[in-house]
């Protein structure tokens, strides 16, 4: 018996008392299927993100900045950074409440440097798409998003998507990408495993991601 006889022999036998395919059990999203609807789509997003033990609120427009301070509030910020090109109105709460909010780039033009992105305790930004059967977001660096480093290194990232950047699936949101730009997925707070399975966060990324919903 040759070594991939051998190695095929004990395959079958491992699992020659298997009578259910795998993933029979329960319903799991389907990559591909068409969007049940808007409402439908906005509440699997809010599912599978907090599936990831984010945290998800959902408000109107003018309820963002109360939404976005009371998030920062929660996680104990004091000096948070944003993108030069947000909307300011997001943070003007936070700013009232005390938080010092800095702008990448402002006011000398230069980007903070690694040591003072550093000392910030959070980011806010925008998003590009959301991605309901994944519960990921996807930033495409734009000026209400900032550069990368700006979500990786802060200890807390604080996320506002609006309801109609919310798509069903993969396929739907790559095709509202634009591949020659920086894209970065975000799939709930920066994790890891060890090989006994104890999760650590906050290891290359945020510990704590906040995701705001709008509309």
């Amino acid at each position: 018996m040759s070594a991939r006889e051998e190695i095929l022999a004990r395959l079958r036998a491992a699992t020659a008392d298997v009578t259910e395919a795998r993933g029979a059990r329960g319903e799991v999203p389907v990559i591909g299927k068409e969007s049940p609807g808007r409402d439908e789509t906005l509440e699997l997003f809010a599912r599978t993100v907090a599936d990831y033990e984010a945290t998800v609120t959902r408000c109107t427009e003018q309820e963002v900045g109360v939404v976005v301070a009371a998030a920062l509030a929660r996680a104990g910020a004091h000096e948070v950074v944003v993108p030069a090109g947000l909307d300011r109105s997001w943070v003007e709460a936070a700013a009232g409440a005390g938080m010092r909010v800095v702008a990448d780039g402002q006011p000398s033009g230069a980007p903070l440097s690694a040591k003072e992105l550093d000392a910030v305790d959070a980011v806010v930004t925008a998003a590009r798409v959301g991605i309901a059967t994944t519960g990921t977001i996807v930033l495409d660096h734009a000026a209400d998003q900032g550069r990368r480093a700006l979500t990786l290194v802060p200890d807390q990232h604080v996320c506002v998507v609006r309801a109609d950047q919310v798509v069903h699936d993969v396929p739907d949101a790559v095709a509202l990408l634009d591949p020659r730009r920086p894209l970065t997925w975000i799939s709930g707070p920066s994790a890891t495993s060890d090989i006994e399975l104890s999760r650590v966060e906050g290891v290359h990324g945020p510990r704590t991601l906040d995701v705001v919903v709008v509309g």
